[in-house]
Protein backbone atom coordinates (compact mmCIF):
# COMPACT_ATOMS: atom_id res chain seq x y z
CA UNK A 1 0.00 0.00 0.00
CA UNK A 2 1.22 3.46 -0.82
CA UNK A 3 -0.17 6.51 0.89
CA UNK A 4 -0.44 9.41 -1.54
CA UNK A 5 1.04 12.85 -0.97
CA UNK A 6 -2.44 14.10 -0.05
CA UNK A 7 -2.57 11.98 3.10
CA UNK A 8 1.12 12.40 3.99
CA UNK A 9 1.08 16.17 3.52
CA UNK A 10 -2.13 16.55 5.52
CA UNK A 11 -0.58 14.67 8.45
CA UNK A 12 2.68 16.64 8.17
CA UNK A 13 0.78 19.94 8.17
CA UNK A 14 -1.39 18.94 11.12
CA UNK A 15 1.63 17.88 13.17
CA UNK A 16 3.26 21.23 12.34
CA UNK A 17 0.06 23.03 13.35
CA UNK A 18 -0.07 21.10 16.64
CA UNK A 19 3.54 22.04 17.35
CA UNK A 20 3.22 25.76 16.61
CA UNK A 21 -0.35 26.73 17.53
CA UNK A 22 0.02 27.11 21.30
CA UNK A 23 -0.14 30.91 21.57
CA UNK A 24 -1.70 32.07 18.32
CA UNK A 25 -3.18 30.78 15.07
CA UNK A 26 -0.70 29.49 12.50
CA UNK A 27 -0.72 30.74 8.91
CA UNK A 28 -0.69 28.25 6.07
CA UNK A 29 2.22 30.12 4.51
CA UNK A 30 4.31 29.41 7.62
CA UNK A 31 3.41 25.71 7.47
CA UNK A 32 4.12 25.66 3.73
CA UNK A 33 7.57 27.14 4.29
CA UNK A 34 8.52 24.89 7.19
CA UNK A 35 7.22 21.68 5.58
CA UNK A 36 8.14 22.56 1.98
CA UNK A 37 4.59 22.05 0.73
CA UNK A 38 2.88 24.18 -1.91
CA UNK A 39 0.64 26.85 -0.32
CA UNK A 40 -2.16 26.27 -2.84
CA UNK A 41 -2.05 22.51 -2.09
CA UNK A 42 -2.24 23.24 1.67
CA UNK A 43 -5.23 25.52 1.10
CA UNK A 44 -7.07 22.65 -0.59
CA UNK A 45 -6.17 20.22 2.20
CA UNK A 46 -7.15 22.63 4.97
CA UNK A 47 -10.51 23.30 3.36
CA UNK A 48 -11.22 19.58 3.72
CA UNK A 49 -9.78 19.45 7.24
CA UNK A 50 -11.99 22.39 8.25
CA UNK A 51 -15.10 20.74 6.78
CA UNK A 52 -14.24 17.59 8.76
CA UNK A 53 -14.07 19.66 11.96
CA UNK A 54 -10.36 19.00 12.59
CA UNK A 55 -9.22 22.63 12.33
CA UNK A 56 -10.74 26.06 12.91
CA UNK A 57 -9.88 29.11 10.88
CA UNK A 58 -9.25 32.49 12.48
CA UNK A 59 -9.76 35.51 10.22
CA UNK A 60 -8.13 38.90 10.29
CA UNK A 61 -4.64 40.15 11.13
CA UNK A 62 -2.70 37.43 12.87
CA UNK A 63 -5.23 34.89 11.62
CA UNK A 64 -4.58 31.38 10.51
CA UNK A 65 -5.56 27.96 11.78
CA UNK A 66 -5.88 26.19 15.12
CA UNK A 67 -6.65 22.59 15.96
CA UNK A 68 -10.35 22.11 16.65
CA UNK A 69 -9.46 19.62 19.40
CA UNK A 70 -6.33 18.97 21.38
CA UNK A 71 -3.45 17.09 19.81
CA UNK A 72 -4.08 14.16 22.17
CA UNK A 73 -7.64 13.84 20.80
CA UNK A 74 -6.83 14.15 17.09
CA UNK A 75 -6.09 10.81 15.45
CA UNK A 76 -3.95 10.36 12.35
CA UNK A 77 -6.64 8.17 10.76
CA UNK A 78 -9.13 11.07 10.99
CA UNK A 79 -6.75 13.36 9.14
CA UNK A 80 -6.16 10.89 6.33
CA UNK A 81 -9.86 10.12 5.94
CA UNK A 82 -10.73 13.86 6.01
CA UNK A 83 -8.69 14.47 2.86
CA UNK A 84 -10.44 11.54 1.14
CA UNK A 85 -7.47 9.24 1.34
CA UNK A 86 -8.70 5.65 1.48
CA UNK A 87 -6.92 3.40 3.96
CA UNK A 88 -7.00 0.28 1.87
CA UNK A 89 -4.44 -2.18 0.59
CA UNK A 90 -6.73 -3.95 -1.87
CA UNK A 91 -7.32 -3.04 -5.47
CA UNK A 92 -10.95 -3.87 -4.84
CA UNK A 93 -13.76 -1.41 -4.43
CA UNK A 94 -16.45 -1.82 -1.80
CA UNK A 95 -17.77 -5.28 -2.47
CA UNK A 96 -20.95 -5.58 -0.49
CA UNK A 97 -22.36 -9.03 -1.14
CA UNK A 98 -20.40 -9.51 -4.36
CA UNK A 99 -16.73 -10.10 -5.08
CA UNK A 100 -14.11 -7.85 -6.56
CA UNK A 101 -13.55 -9.71 -9.85
CA UNK A 102 -15.61 -9.41 -13.02
CA UNK A 103 -17.36 -12.71 -12.23
CA UNK A 104 -18.29 -11.35 -8.77
CA UNK A 105 -15.85 -13.65 -6.92
CA UNK A 106 -13.11 -12.48 -4.56
CA UNK A 107 -9.57 -12.42 -5.89
CA UNK A 108 -7.30 -15.03 -4.28
CA UNK A 109 -5.51 -12.53 -2.05
CA UNK A 110 -8.48 -10.29 -1.26
CA UNK A 111 -8.80 -11.34 2.39
CA UNK A 112 -5.05 -10.89 2.96
CA UNK A 113 -5.03 -7.31 1.62
CA UNK A 114 -8.31 -6.44 3.27
CA UNK A 115 -6.95 -7.50 6.67
CA UNK A 116 -3.73 -5.55 6.04
CA UNK A 117 -5.86 -2.48 5.36
CA UNK A 118 -7.76 -3.11 8.60
CA UNK A 119 -4.49 -3.39 10.55
CA UNK A 120 -3.18 -0.16 9.01
CA UNK A 121 -6.41 1.62 9.90
CA UNK A 122 -6.28 0.29 13.48
CA UNK A 123 -2.68 1.45 13.85
CA UNK A 124 -3.34 4.94 12.44
CA UNK A 125 -6.45 5.18 14.62
CA UNK A 126 -4.31 4.43 17.68
CA UNK A 127 -1.85 7.26 16.92
CA UNK A 128 -2.62 10.87 17.89
CA UNK A 129 -0.89 14.08 16.86
CA UNK A 130 0.60 14.23 20.36
CA UNK A 131 2.07 10.74 19.90
CA UNK A 132 3.81 11.91 16.73
CA UNK A 133 5.02 15.14 18.35
CA UNK A 134 6.37 13.30 21.38
CA UNK A 135 7.73 10.46 19.24
CA UNK A 136 5.71 7.92 21.20
CA UNK A 137 5.33 5.49 18.35
CA UNK A 138 6.15 1.94 19.24
CA UNK A 139 6.49 -1.00 16.97
CA UNK A 140 3.90 -3.64 17.67
CA UNK A 141 4.60 -7.21 16.69
CA UNK A 142 2.29 -10.19 16.56
CA UNK A 143 3.90 -13.20 18.22
CA UNK A 144 4.76 -15.73 15.54
CA UNK A 145 7.53 -18.29 15.29
CA UNK A 146 10.36 -17.40 12.87
CA UNK A 147 9.89 -18.85 9.37
CA UNK A 148 13.17 -20.81 9.54
CA UNK A 149 12.10 -22.49 12.78
CA UNK A 150 8.86 -23.62 11.15
CA UNK A 151 10.60 -25.18 8.15
CA UNK A 152 13.20 -26.87 10.37
CA UNK A 153 10.55 -28.41 12.61
CA UNK A 154 8.51 -29.47 9.59
CA UNK A 155 11.57 -31.13 8.02
CA UNK A 156 12.37 -32.90 11.30
CA UNK A 157 8.81 -34.21 11.54
CA UNK A 158 9.03 -35.82 8.08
Amino acid sequence: MKLSTKGRYAVMAMVDLARHAQAKPVSLSDIATRQEISLSYLEQLFARLRRAGLVKSVRGPGGGYRLARGSAETRVSEIILAVDEPISATRCTEMGATGCRADRSKCLTHDLWEELGNQIHMFLNSVTLMDVLERKLTTRFIEAPPAAANSDSMAAAS
